[in-house]
């Protein structure tokens, strides 16, 4: 039977606080897909690992006998991980980002890291939308570039800040005007994050009363969704020079806050 290391993350992290709220916090996830995460897992082993009593949750007794080994898989790979670091004769910097950061600002960050750290190596991470924290929650990135707002646990610098634009398909009647105000896009049906993103997906819907016409998990799903007439999708003024596409086209639009662009690390990691 195959589980991954992240499912045992999220089982640790539950039972040890019993609750999920607290869990999904100290996970860096939303608590919906938390949720959704645990009840896979147990379907994947057959047997219940929480049960709810009056107090809140509590383990069962497969879920109990189970921890254990839990912490000690992950234990083992966490020292895993370090030895082979250790072992290596210099260093990588992994760093992870969810859409192409173009603006001059990764290759200047990556030219001042390998002045400063000679020796070392720059791993360029791509990373789902699913995982607002840049692969920051489960470690396997050093340091992200994520978009406002952040997640809980993650310390993060602003690198830009810029103006929202909206994502349309050519022949999209609002594509005539020059700018959009946000209340013309009232009735318009947005391109989404996966839930998994939490506040994030809510930002780039512009709020809580958008209508969501489609969900997707990457930019090549998002502009798809796009030409066929699906939806529009909110991107920063940055990412609408980046991202130039066929049937596409890119108009600014009034009303929003603006986009903040960061460079984030894990609160507790005092690397230098």
């Amino acid at each position: 039977m195959d589980v991954h290391l992240r499912d045992l993350r999220y089982f640790v992290a539950v039972a040890e606080e019993l609750n999920v709220t607290r869990a999904a916090e100290r996970l860096f996830v939303s608590q919906p897909a938390l949720s959704k995460q645990l009840r896979m897992l147990e379907r994947q082993l057959g047997f219940a690992l929480f049960e709810r009593v009056h107090s809140g949750m509590a383990l069962t007794q497969p879920g109990a006998a189970l921890l254990p080994y839990a912490r000690e898989t992950l234990a083992g790979w966490n020292a895993g991980v370090e030895a082979a670091r250790a072992a290596a004769p210099s260093g990588t910097l992994v760093v992870g980002m969810q859409t192409a950061v173009g603006r001059g600002i990764q290759q200047e960050a990556v030219r001042r890291f390998r002045s400063a750290m000679p020796g070392w190596e720059v791993s360029l991470r791509l990373v789902g939308w699913d995982d607002p924290s840049g692969g920051l929650a489960d470690g396997s990135s050093d340091v992200a570039f994520v978009w406002l707002p952040a997640v809980p646990g993650i310390t993060t610098r602003v690198l830009a800040v810029e103006r929202r634009w909206v994502a349309l398909a050519e022949g999209h009647p609002l594509a005539a005007l020059e700018e959009i105000a946000f209340e013309q896009l009232g009735s318009e049906p947005f391109i989404a994050l996966p839930a998994s993103a939490g506040p994030l997906r809510e930002f780039w819907l512009g709020g809580p009363g958008s209508i969501v016409g489609v969900t997707a998990s990457t930019a090549d799903e998002t502009f798809e969704a796009i030409t066929s007439g699906l939806g529009v999708a909110l991107v920063a003024e940055g990412n609408a020079q980046l991202y130039r596409r066929p049937g596409v086209v890119y108009r600014p639009v009034t009303g929003l806050a603006p986009a903040e662009l960061a460079i984030a690390w894990r609160s507790e990691d005092s690397r230098p």
